[in-house]
């Protein structure tokens, strides 16, 4: 097939463009040019796509049989997409999760879940699904939505719980112990970029697979606990977990801790069922160990591990309740 990726630099579509030649398709990746190199027998074609008329005639012209889109953000970018890529046998928007938000009625969440977006980024890609969906019903337009969660890589990083921060890995290193929310028990899942991808492409010419909505996530999930202590698992150190109520955290700062109150104070538990049983292919094979080895690697190489020495924030709340705990 003649694919398109529009993105195909970022953290998950480098590895769907690696796949896909894999699986012999043809792939052209659409960028404004910024964000790294594609492999080889990649064919690029650089602008931005909120020049929306010069946009749409540029795919109309190059005729794709497929396209895969990871940088639509909004209703307005859908819309466009919509345009755009009329005739192409199958269009795959990279949604999110985030678009349930954190009020479950169930567990495991399933893809017919009530969507209650609490944050702007959920409540765009709701926006934008919802007009795809609308286009599928309403003129056929061969949509295809998938979710995915937490899904990590080298150009990622591995994240933590508690914030946007890569300190906590030298902290594990250093013996420094770490903070998390409450009793960390939270219930999340990690999928690799390389797994991620295998979903991405595997839907690709399946017409059952049009008009559907899928959760890309593995089949298992773990604690917030659990994950740290496979990081210092990797990294040969065990430290203390310091337990803090997530609303504590957020009276402290709370822009330093909102993807906690987001999300990762949370318990996310989203069914792959359907994927699974649509995509065969998508088997996850990268396991957790595996891929934060791998990861914490690349970060390491690139010089992406701040010095927790020169990071005071962590330690100030850390020692006010590790003082409270001995005061008991």
């Amino acid at each position: 097939m003649k694919v398109i990726v529009l993105g195909g630099t970022g953290n998950i579509s480098e590895s769907i463009v690696t796949r896909l030649l894999e699986l012999g398709h043809e792939v052209t990746c659409y960028n404004r040019g910024k964000s790294g190199e594609v492999p080889a027998g990649v064919n690029v074609i650089v602008g931005d796509r909120h020049d929306k008329d010069t946009f749409i005639q540029t795919m109309q012209r190059e005729k794709f049989d497929a396209a895969i889109d990871m940088i639509s953000f909004t209703e307005e970018d859908a819309l466009t997409s919509i345009e755009a890529f009329r005739g192409v046998s199958q269009f795959v928007q990279c949604s999110t999760v985030c678009t349930y938000g954190i009020d479950y009625d169930w567990f495991p969440v399933t893809e017919d879940h009530p969507l209650r977006p609490i944050s702007g980024y959920g409540r765009d890609k709701a926006a934008a699904d919802h007009a795809l969906l609308a286009a599928y019903h309403k003129e056929g337009f061969p949509v295809t939505i998938i979710k995915p969660s937490t899904t990590y890589g080298p150009r990622s990083g591995m994240l933590r719980q508690v914030a946007w921060d890569f300190s906590w890995i030298d902290r594990i290193r250093k013996g420094k112990p770490i903070l998390i929310s409450g009793d960390g028990k939270a219930l999340h899942s990690f999928l690799h970029v390389s797994d991620a991808a295998k979903g991405f492409a595997g839907v690709l010419g399946k017409p059952g697979c049009i008009g559907q909505v899928y959760h890309l996530v593995p089949q298992a999930f773990i604690t917030w606990e659990d994950y740290h202590r496979t990081a210092m698992k990797v990294l040969n150190r065990e430290v203390e977990l310091v337990g803090v109520p997530l609303q504590t955290l957020l009276a402290i700062d709370p822009q330093r801790f909102d993807i906690c109150r987001e999300i990762f104070g949370n318990n996310t538990y989203y069914s792959s069922a359907k994927l699974r049983r649509d995509v065969p292919e998508f088997v996850p094979t990268v396991s957790l160990e595996e891929g934060m080895r791998q990861v914490i690697e690349a970060m390491e190489q690139s010089g992406r591990i701040p010095d927790s020495d020169q990071e005071t924030w962590e330690d100030a709340i850390i020692d006010r309740y590790i003082g409270m705990r001995k005061e008991r």
